[in-house]
């Protein structure tokens, strides 16, 4: 415990957030200053990288996602090799601050997500609920010689919650206004909503996952590409297509859509399985690769609309984008025609919209070493206010 009474004795630490999300294209890391905690939080970014993942660790994530591939060896040698990734991006994004890593005062890694399962399950005769994220946290820790807080999701779901999303308590304590309604849509390989209604509580934010964000939209851009690509970049294919209304028209009857929140999703509804299923329905439809990836893109366009119309008890003044989402015209030009009001992005607000994520992971650890429940039961449907987190002291 000492070396977390240090970390409270302090008035900043120098915190690093670690993020890898469904995209399973690389670690994210932002190096941050945090004084406070709480309300009283205040963070300011002093440097973020983004390491792109070799191909071979990028499809052994894939395949450990799928769920039916992988024993446990398996599983053992990627959680260690994670961590081993993780370390790097924590030491690259200190030499791009030019701050000396054994400097670092705490890290928050959240890890990579193999697979979540809110929805509760028949298993050997109990109901069960579980996620699994793994990103062995002790190699961080023992790399840096400092505490390390990782395993974010499992406290939430044990008091019944869904174990996502986690990033809206951060939101909370960095965007919210007294004066307006923000909406804020990160759009990474999921897309997951939060709304701050004006002068609110905690408890009045909500916030779920919209359905795919680029997940759907990377592996169509993989697959008319003959694997040459891992994303439509700027859009570029897309907007050469159009978009063909009987494919859309079968994508919005997916039953994820009309679901009530609290909800999450991941790669486990929306991975191979999903985009075989859609590009054997586009070619018996006789469409090119451009109208599908345009399709595509206004599918997550649509899963927002519908997400903000049927779901947002407060009607959002404006919406932030953020996630790699928030860097493809095309998509955004969807969004702004499917919903009539100001689409804005992180940077217009001052914030970077790559290192959103990493940056929450990061307020999350600072939350968690100082005892602070950093989860949204409104949001997750937890029964209770719990302290996510496991600590690996340094």
């Amino acid at each position: 415990m000492e070396q977390i009474r240090r970390l409270w004795e302090k008035e900043t630490l120098r915190v690093i957030g670690l993020m890898s999300g469904t995209s399973a294209d690389g670690m994210d890391a932002a190096l941050v200053e945090i004084s406070g905690f709480g309300l009283r939080t205040k963070v300011k970014t002093l440097g973020f990288v983004s390491l792109p993942y070799p191909e071979a660790v990028r499809q052994e994530i894939l395949r450990l996602c799928a769920g039916d591939q992988g024993g446990s060896r398996d599983l053992c040698l990627f959680s260690f090799l994670l961590g081993r990734l993780s370390l790097d991006a924590c030491k690259a994004v200190c030499a791009q601050a030019g701050v000396p890593w054994e400097k670092t005062d705490l890290v928050g890694s959240h890890g990579q997500t193999l697979y979540h399962i809110p929805a509760p399950v028949s298993y050997l005769g109990h109901t069960v609920t579980a996620t699994l994220q793994l990103g062995e946290a002790s190699v961080i820790a023992e790399g840096l010689h400092c505490p390390v807080v990782s395993d974010f999701r499992v406290r939430d779901m044990a008091a019944g919650g869904q174990g996502a999303p986690l990033v809206p308590y951060a939101e909370y304590l960095l965007y919210r206004r007294e004066d307006q309604t923000v909406g804020l849509q990160n759009i990474g390989g999921i897309g997951n909503l939060t709304v701050l209604p004006r002068g609110g509580r905690p408890e009045d934010t909500f916030a779920f996952d919209t359905g795919p964000g680029n997940m759907v939209m990377d592996a169509v851009a993989e697959k008319i590409s003959g694997g040459k690509l891992r994303c439509d970049l700027n859009g570029e294919i897309a907007a050469k297509g159009r978009c063909a209304p009987a494919l859309l028209s079968w994508m919005l009857q997916d039953p994820y859509l009309s679901k009530k929140p609290p909800k999450t999703t991941g790669r486990e509804a929306y991975g191979k399985p999903y985009v075989d299923a859609m590009m054997a329905k586009a070619r018996e439809m006789g469409l090119l690769g451009p109208d599908i990836l345009r399709t595509a893109t206004q599918f997550t366009a649509e899963c927002i609309r519908i997400a903000v119309e049927r779901f947002c008890p407060a009607r959002p003044d404006y919406l932030v984008v953020g996630g790699g989402g928030g860097r493809n015209p095309t998509l955004l030009s969807c969004l702004r025609s499917a919903l009539p009001m100001p689409i804005k992005r992180n940077e217009d607000l001052g914030f970077d919209s790559d290192a959103k994520e990493a940056v929450a992971f990061a307020v999350l650890a600072n939350e968690c070493v100082h005892g602070s429940a950093n989860n949204m039961p409104s949001v997750t449907g937890a029964r209770h206010p719990v302290v996510m987190g496991k600590i690996s002291l340094g």
